[in-house]
């Protein structure tokens, strides 16, 4: 382990990180709340203005990916399909099958201009949470109560909201509601079991009524599917924790574009296709399996220097006052206070890291 790796992994690195993301979370949240007012003015100036404001938050998480960690995403796409990328609305449907493929999935927005505006569908629940959940509402996420009935009419409804957006956005989908575990998986299967449905080796039976209303509720606004596999070289399961610890890992991403037009309007039809769909995604990931990689010709998008540059603003900034409050705090003498200051760090380093984790976009019905 060299000495740069053995800095990364130490706890008071992890905790710097944690510091940092948590409390320009919570500045950037305020500025979101003071954006309220301008929304009676203009709509659309409000929302170019989140964008950036939740660029901030989003793109801290990316930079520790790509450039803390220094994992690298290789993607597997078709050329001709590669310059529409960034360029377009689209919805973005992965498999959940790693603690961080959220994570990759706002890599691949990052890396084609669209972190900022890129959408997600998460539990209601989640709106509440501090620093992810406020700016998620900021930037009109679309939240679900888990209850189909109430979440037809409220997720469509937003899904509206979003037509006349202002920047290129791209909604990430997890149609198996869920990540995939052995557990999950055998009970996924006996459901497939019971409606007739083939098998799955590598996913959990898809989740159809989501995917039709976002499809339906989005159509002349988004452009394409982007059908996204992702797997792991080595068959290493990365964590969160890796990520902070500076572990490097290997990310492949298998793309498919798929015009919207292609995908049928009727529900029933509608969930056949993603039935089929979910089938090529489990050779895909067979193939992978076999040779180590996915189908199709290798693109290289390079990492933007942003999320970097944003990051490094928020340590410099907040470091450099923490600086000046720690000397304050020694030259007060209080041991009292300084522990109770090392105790509310750790708390708040812990705190972060179950805002994160705990942010998965599950929960669809079938």
């Amino acid at each position: 382990m060299g000495l740069v790796q053995l800095l990364k992994s130490q706890f008071l690195s992890q905790l710097i990180i944690c510091y940092v993301f948590l409390v320009s979370g919570l500045i950037v949240n305020l500025l979101q709340l003071c954006t309220l007012p301008l929304w009676l003015v203009s709509k659309q100036l409000a929302r170019r203005i989140n964008i950036r404001l939740g660029y901030c938050i989003s793109s801290q998480m990316v930079a520790a990916l790509e450039w803390w960690s220094g994992t690298e995403c290789t993607l597997y796409t078709d050329p001709k399909s590669y310059p529409l990328y960034g360029n377009e609305n689209a919805i973005v449907v992965l498999n959940h099958s790693f603690e961080i493929d959220f994570l990759c999935g706002w890599t691949f927005c990052e890396r084609f201009g669209v972190l900022g505006s890129s959408k997600v569908l998460a539990k209601k629940e989640l709106s509440y949470v501090p620093v992810i959940g406020w700016m998620w509402y900021f930037l009109e996420i679309v939240f679900c109560k888990r209850k189909w009935e109430e979440d037809r009419r409220t997720v469509a409804q937003s899904l509206q909201n979003l037509r006349d957006y202002p920047e290129n956005y791209w909604f990430l989908l997890y149609c198996e509601g869920t990540r995939l575990t052995p557990k999950k998986h055998q009970i996924s299967m006996q459901v497939a079991e019971s409606k007739g449905l083939p098998k799955l080796k590598y996913h959990l039976l898809p989740r159809t009524k989501g995917f039709w209303v976002t499809v339906q509720n989005l159509r002349g606004a988004a452009a394409a599917v982007y059908d996204s596999t992702l797997n792991f070289r080595n068959n290493e399961m990365p964590t969160l924790l890796g990520i902070l610890n500076g572990k490097k890992y290997h990310a492949d991403l298998y793309v498919r574009r798929i015009p919207l037009e292609l995908i049928p309007e009727d529900e029933a039809e509608c969930a056949a296709w993603l039935h089929k769909l979910y089938q090529e995604k489990d050779s895909f990931q067979e193939h992978y399996t076999q040779t180590g990689r996915f189908p199709g010709p290798i693109v290289s998008p390079p990492r933007r220097p942003w999320a970097l540059i944003n990051w490094l603003f928020w340590c410099c900034l907040l470091l450099y006052l923490l600086g000046l409050l720690l000397t304050q705090l020694i030259s007060s003498g209080s041991m009292l206070t300084i522990l109770a200051s090392l105790a509310f760090c750790s708390t708040a380093a812990d705190l972060t890291t179950q805002i994160v984790t705990g942010s998965s976009l599950d929960d669809w019905p079938d």
